[in-house]
């Protein structure tokens, strides 16, 4: 599109147009949130300056998001930016675009420790594969004397991911440690928590191209039945548990049975599913 000194409104219907003929599932949206980046407005203040003509230098970077979200870049990648917990972090190739069901750990959590000592007991948990912190971060945000341990394979990711604490004010209450798994960990903790990757290999091919070919891979990629990350994660855990320690993962859909046997057989008990919004299998919590 040619949007060079065309009114916002004019430029947000050609952008929905354009998404609207290439099949995205919702192009109004998505013109609308990568506008309002060009913008620096949010979704009122756009509104409002609806008859505000964009710059040849905005029109030029609007036609550059329209382009890649065409070929299915995520809005929330092109824009560098994503909510989690009411909280804007930062994200980049180096980690998983933060999706909203996994929320549902993060209350799984919560709901679990406001029947041990609440939510103002001083707590230590630890987030594995931390990614842009978003999980670490939403249980500090929630948890006002708790500390942190997050670790990641990835450097890049740790960096995304100690951005995202200075940037809310808890890069304190965290320590973050590169390595694999529970490698780096030392001590023993309330709570383990995780998002692992648990796509199975042969199944990895077959996602959406904006998940496939933008989140990073070793964020996805599972191993043959999407379990390798589990039996690591269920196999030592233990050891780094408090007496009354949880662990809490996400899951995929169709997996409860698999981590659950995997559980029973290294000696977990009191192992709960609960589900995401969409009533899907999504979250495996047990004790040892």
């Amino acid at each position: 599109m040619n949007s060079a000194r065309s009114k916002l409104s004019e430029a947000l219907k050609t952008a929905t147009l354009e998404f609207k003929l290439a099949g995205l599932d919702t192009p109004q949206l998505d013109a609308r949130l990568l506008l309002q980046s060009v913008m620096a407005m949010d979704q009122s203040a756009l509104i409002f300056a609806s008859e505000q003509e964009l710059t040849d230098e905005q029109a030029q970077k609007f036609n550059e998001f329209i382009k890649c979200r065409l070929m299915h870049r995520p809005v929330h990648r092109i824009v560098g930016e994503k909510e989690f917990w009411g909280m804007r972090l930062k994200i980049s190739d180096a980690v998983l675009d933060p999706r909203a069901d996994t929320e549902c750990l993060v209350e799984a959590v919560l709901a679990h420790l406001d029947q041990q000592q609440g939510k103002n007991a001083e707590y230590r948990i630890a987030d594995i594969g931390t990614g842009s912190g978003a999980i670490i971060l939403a249980l500090m945000g929630e948890l006002p004397n708790a500390i942190g341990v997050a670790s990641d394979i990835s450097e890049e990711a740790l960096k995304v991911a100690k951005h995202n604490a200075a940037r809310h004010g808890l890069v304190a209450r965290i320590s973050f440690l590169q390595g694999s798994y529970l490698g780096p960990l030392s001590g023993r903790f309330d709570v383990i928590v995780s998002n692992p990757p648990y796509i199975s290999t042969s199944d990895i091919l077959a996602l959406e191209p904006e998940v496939r070919d933008n989140d990073p891979q070793i964020s996805l990629d599972g191993g043959g039945d999407g379990l390798d990350a589990y039996r690591a994660l269920i196999g030592e855990s233990a050891m780094l548990l408090k007496p009354k320690g949880r662990v809490f993962f996400e899951i995929g859909h169709d997996q409860a049975s698999a981590i659950a046997q995997l559980a029973s057989q290294s000696g977990w008990h009191d192992v709960r599913i609960s589900k995401d919004y969409g009533g899907n299998d999504r979250i495996f919590a047990a004790s040892h």
